[in-house]
């Protein structure tokens, strides 16, 4: 996910994505533990893009010093 594609959502939106890409993690760390190796790029994408999604939102949190 490209970093201006998420500074184009609201909020409320990117907590919802935020939930949305937990969930799934959750689920590929599962999917990993069990001896599926496949999903080690996707994770690591994941987790990429969590994190951007993180920092837009600490961005965007009102009262914030640039």
């Amino acid at each position: 996910m490209k970093a201006q594609k998420v500074r184009d959502l609201d909020e409320n939106e990117l907590r919802h994505q935020l939930g949305e890409m937990d969930e799934q993690l959750f689920r590929l760390q599962f999917q990993m533990s069990m001896g599926q190796m496949d999903g080690l790029k996707k994770v690591r994408a994941l987790k990429k893009d969590r994190a951007r999604v993180h920092t837009i939102l600490r961005e965007k949190a009102p009262g914030e010093k640039k």
